[in-house]
């Protein structure tokens, strides 16, 4: 099974990574004014430049060709097609139903990987890092009372979980999982309900009691929930993307 893990999780990073760099390399088109026409450096200086590997920048490159912002000439480089293609939008959504397989497929990795981040995090959690956790539960109370709470609230909850637990490798996992997490629940619009409050104030108080059980119960409670949002969210197919 962990073997399996390890082998998933480094597909879905060397996706994540690859559509990292493909934003970098559009950010460098635009930054640095190239036009309609232009070649860009070999992969040998885009791969210096961002500090990937040259296989990472040629699948980046390929969903940009995909995206039209740019086209590949055999023997001659690859060259800017198109600065602001039409589809170029701010979550980097392409293909809707993979992008809903990888989000199934991170939150499976979240209910092996969560819970224990909230059990490191009840163990070593400062005072002044709980003090934000329930500064954050007020504020998730806050913003769904004035009906403006979507997944990025929780994202960053749980990102600040991981920041507790002062384990390097686990806060890294996290941020990959949450970010393919982002994409699919946020392009929804889909507010959440006030039970979100109910399992943030049970982690956090957990966490202050320094009680790793019951954060890595309530902590399992709440992924259970953001589980089952998503496969609703699949279920009635609420995504479109042209």
């Amino acid at each position: 099974m962990y073997k399996h893990m390890a082998g998933n999780l480094k597909g879905i990073r060397q996706i994540l990574l690859a559509e990292q760099v493909e934003e970098q390399i559009y950010e460098y088109i635009t930054q640095q004014g190239i036009v309609t026409g232009e070649r860009l450096p070999n992969e040998f200086k885009l791969a210096e430049r961002f500090g990937v590997g040259r296989s990472t920048i040629r699948e980046a490159v390929k969903l940009l060709v995909s995206r039209g912002v740019l086209e590949t000439r055999r023997g001659s480089g690859t060259y800017v097609r198109e600065v602001i293609p039409s589809d170029l939008d701010p979550l980097n959504l392409r293909n809707v139903e993979d992008k809903v397989s990888l989000a199934m497929d991170l939150v499976d990795l979240r209910m092996i990987l969560e819970p224990g981040i909230a059990e490191l995090a009840a163990y070593n959690a400062t005072e002044e890092e709980i003090k934000i956790l329930f500064e954050k539960c007020d504020d998730t109370e806050r913003r769904i009372r004035e009906e403006e709470y979507y997944i990025q609230s929780d994202i960053d909850f749980h990102t600040h979980i991981a920041l507790c637990s002062k384990n390097k490798v686990i806060e890294q996992l996290i941020a990959i999982i949450e970010t393919a997490v982002l994409m699919f629940v946020n392009i929804t619009h889909r507010q959440l309900t006030k039970e979100t409050i109910t399992t943030h104030r049970a982690i956090a108080e957990a966490i202050a009691e320094h009680d790793p059980i019951g954060a890595k119960a309530a902590m399992t409670m709440h992924i259970t929930y953001n589980r089952s949002l998503i496969k609703e969210i699949k279920k009635e197919k609420r995504i479109v993307y042209d």
